[in-house]
């Protein structure tokens, strides 16, 4: 009952969607009563107009996430179906009635673990706060053992086919979990043993196709949440004149020959989404960055605010960079990663171009992120 979206390309004027997206909404039909789940954003209002077509009664909506890729056609179909009541958390309410002026009369707030009959289909709502706003929730249809995720296991990705193969759709689908779900990573592992637990047949999320086989999203999530970061080194850098290009290019040669996966990004021309995604496994971001009025350029800061507020795993961070007569661009850019709070390796600032001693001194600083990783490694194999 959703909508494609095959040309947006931004979301939330943020998040880049090199593939479209959708907007999923699902419709519950029982012998006595008709729930549609979600609805769709308030510029696909004609595709929800068309499935509704054919629905002569609808008795409730249930809300799963108040942001309005979700919610922004309610007042459509409240409208639509003046009988309607919409179902949501208590908080749920809260925001919908502050968000898109749904009258408070019409919204009856459920609670965790309640169910509902429709006839022959019952609905049981799940809280899940933080998955990846505070009202969120999911629900649970028993009957056909389908879970309706609301955003987690879902995908940016513009696709006409109704299920997923999740060869085909993982990196989206890490995409994802990278710039929407991280930040709340240690609350989502709680849900992910009730869904475990479930064992459901289907998960039919809010963004992209339906999981008909949930097994390989589960463990994909199992593995971003709580598995030790990966022996990698993320280096997000910028240069002005070609110094810290310099620098990072032998440092990244250095990390290679070493045997640290390491991945560099042209801060002038990389999709932050692709970045956000390398930081899902990372165990070392490097943030490499020349000094412009005495700190970090704008787009290092940028990337800094990226990871900082996305909190991915990673253990141990450090710095490249150079500078014409000098700054304060390293304890800035450990200020701007205060939330991830990582081990601080030794930074390479270097005065002008570099020397034959600064490149050792980023051979070193190699070395060391090399030895991090061993031991880190060596830490969970024991383990």
């Amino acid at each position: 009952m959703g909508a494609i979206d095959w040309d947006r390309r931004l979301f939330d004027s943020l998040i880049p969607l090199p593939h479209g997206t959708s907007y999923n909404a699902y419709l519950v039909q029982g012998t006595s009563a008709t729930a549609l789940l979600d609805t769709v954003d308030a510029t696909c209002i004609p595709a929800i107009h068309q499935h509704l077509a054919g629905v002569a009664k609808l008795d409730y909506l249930v809300s799963h996430h108040t942001e309005q890729d979700h919610s922004g056609a309610i007042p459509f179909v409240l409208e639509r179906f003046p009988l309607c009541t919409v179902l949501a958390t208590p908080k749920g309410k809260d925001l919908l009635v502050d968000h898109l002026g749904v009258p408070p009369e019409r919204i009856r707030a459920v609670s965790d673990g309640e169910t509902l009959e429709l006839g022959g289909k019952t609905l049981t709502f799940m809280h899940a706060p933080w998955q990846h706003w505070p009202e969120t929730m999911m629900t649970w249809l028993a009957e056909d053992s389908i879970l309706f995720s609301c955003d987690l296991y879902g995908a940016h990705v513009a696709t006409a086919e109704l299920f997923s193969d999740f060869k085909l759709l993982e990196h989206e689908a890490k995409s994802y979990y990278a710039e929407i779900m991280m930040p709340y990573a240690k609350l989502i592992r709680k849900n992910l043993d009730r869904v475990a637990a479930l064992n459901p047949a289907v998960i039919a999320p809010s963004h992209g196709p339906l999981h008909r086989e949930p097994k390989a999203i589960i463990e994909s999530y199992e593995e971003w949440v709580s598995a030790p970061p990966k022996n990698l080194c993320v280096v997000p850098y910028v240069s002005m004149h070609g110094s810290t290009r310099e620098l990072v290019e032998h440092f990244l040669r250095c990390l290679t020959e070493m045997g640290v996966s390491a991945r560099g990004f042209d801060l002038t021309v990389a999709e932050l989404g692709e970045l956000a995604t390398s930081l899902v496994d990372a165990a070392s971001l490097v943030i490499a960055t020349p000094t412009v009025l005495a700190g970090p350029h704008p787009l290092a800061v940028t990337a800094c605010y990226l990871a900082n507020a996305l909190k991915p795993k990673c253990r141990y961070a450090s710095v490249i960079g150079s500078y014409g007569w000098g700054g304060t661009t390293v304890n800035q850019v450990a200020g701007l990663l205060s939330t991830i709070k990582p081990e601080f390796i030794e930074p390479v600032m270097v005065k002008g171009y570099p020397k034959a001693a600064d490149y050792e001194a980023v051979e070193s600083l190699a070395k060391a992120i090399w030895e991090k990783h061993r031991a880190m490694e060596a830490s969970s194999a024991n383990d």
